[in-house]
């Protein structure tokens, strides 16, 4: 009965495995970039939205680079100073003084409303700024977290991509931070992960149904976001880049999502206490807070990830090949499919086997953010804490 069952997960871990590779949107590949663009007749206006909670140690390395950006339209930036203790206003002022460049607007939204979190509370204050302050709306909203930096050109190439292919939202995934052990375990995963979820090429389709974005780096149209009530519509959502997207895509929007060739996130990790917080703060409101779903998705991170090689192991040892091969070849199909994250993160290729190991630790951060829930203390994020969308 064990063999059989050994037997039976093998099987279906590699079955997985197979329909993963071929038919989950091409999850794995890395290629998927700003799509083709030339310059507008007439570059459209942009305000920088920036909502920003204690965000001194960041500000540093990424303020200068929004006020830098080089872009031949109007913009602006506005940094939404969300009740920070640690100075972040004024060092932003401090930071636009010292460095010549896009004007800067800080301005401080007050504590939330009931039934909505704080950066969405602090974007909605962005927002109405953007909108208001001007004799005419800005064309673009670029919604951007405080620890974002980007390259010069990163606006114009994001408003060219967008004017050019008649987009109402375009997202890029950020390229974070790989320096420590543990971010170079960790990090690169998150990534394969979220587009295992939600495959770019999928949600990039004009008739798509999957939507999704990266809230570290969203371009969104202004027009399209009073279309979709942004962003009062999702004020209670603790994952709000993928909300946001819905939003936009049921309101007839047309979004897309891929990776940053020139948009980095220079937030630290270097403890794995700290990227354990980073996903376990919101992997159960990522399952809507259903104990059936965190079960389901227990039961399928340990098919697909822990299975082959514990399979393979079993077959070695016990002397039967056939399951020593489904194993393996489940796990040959998941390190090769992880290789190009690997690549695109500039890491060796060695780590690529120890995904198993690092799926465990997802596995156990989503336990925990259950556990922290039901303690009381689920999906908090500096110094608040939110409750499910019902219960708000």
């Amino acid at each position: 009965m064990g063999l059989l069952t050994a037997a039976c997960a093998a099987y279906a871990s590699l079955a997985a495995w197979l329909w993963l590779t071929l038919a989950q949107g091409m999850f794995w590949r890395t290629d998927v970039r700003l799509p083709p663009r030339t310059a507008p007749a007439r570059w459209p206006s942009v305000a920088i939205v920036v909502p920003a909670r204690d965000e001194a140690e960041v500000l540093p390395r990424s303020l200068p680079s929004l006020i830098a950006q080089d872009y031949p339209g109007e913009a602006e930036v506005i940094l939404v100073d969300d009740g920070s203790t640690d100075g972040t206003g004024e060092l932003a002022r401090r930071l636009a003084g010292e460095h010549p460049g896009l004007p800067l607007t800080v301005v401080s939204p007050g504590d939330p409303a009931p039934g909505w979190t704080g950066k969405l509370w602090a974007l909605r204050r962005g927002i109405a700024v953007a909108r208001t302050a001007h004799a005419t709306e800005p064309d673009f909203l670029l919604l951007t977290d405080a620890d974002i930096a980007h390259e010069p050109d990163s606006l114009r190439e994001l408003v060219a991509a967008a004017t050019s292919a008649d987009l109402d939202l375009v997202s890029q995934m950020a390229r974070l931070r790989v320096v420590g052990v543990w971010e170079r375990l960790v990090v690169p995963a998150f990534v394969y992960f979220f587009a295992q979820l939600y495959p770019f090429r999928r949600i990039n389709r004009p008739s798509a149904r999957t939507a999704a974005a990266a809230g570290g780096c969203v371009l969104l149209r202004t027009t399209s976001a009073v279309r979709a009530g942004i962003p009062d519509s999702i004020r209670q959502a603790v994952i709000d880049d993928v909300s946001l997207a819905r939003a936009v895509q049921r309101s007839g929007g047309r979004i897309w999502l891929g990776l940053a060739e020139r948009v980095d996130s220079v937030r630290p990790y270097p403890a794995l206490a700290d990227l354990w917080r980073m996903v376990s703060r919101s992997a159960y409101a990522q399952l809507r807070h259903q104990p059936l779903l965190l079960a389901g998705t227990v039961a399928g991170l340990a098919l697909v990830y822990l299975v082959p090689p514990a399979a393979l192991v079993a077959g070695l040892m016990t002397g039967h090949p056939a399951v020593a091969w489904a194993g393996g070849l489940a796990w040959l199909l998941m390190a090769g499919t992880y290789l190009p994250m690997l690549r695109y993160y500039r890491q060796p290729v060695a780590l690529a086997p120890l995904l198993p190991f690092t799926a465990l630790l997802y596995l156990l951060m989503t336990v925990d953010s259950a556990v922290q829930h039901y303690r009381g203390r689920g999906a908090s994020w500096k110094g608040r804490t939110y409750a499910r969308p019902s219960d708000a």
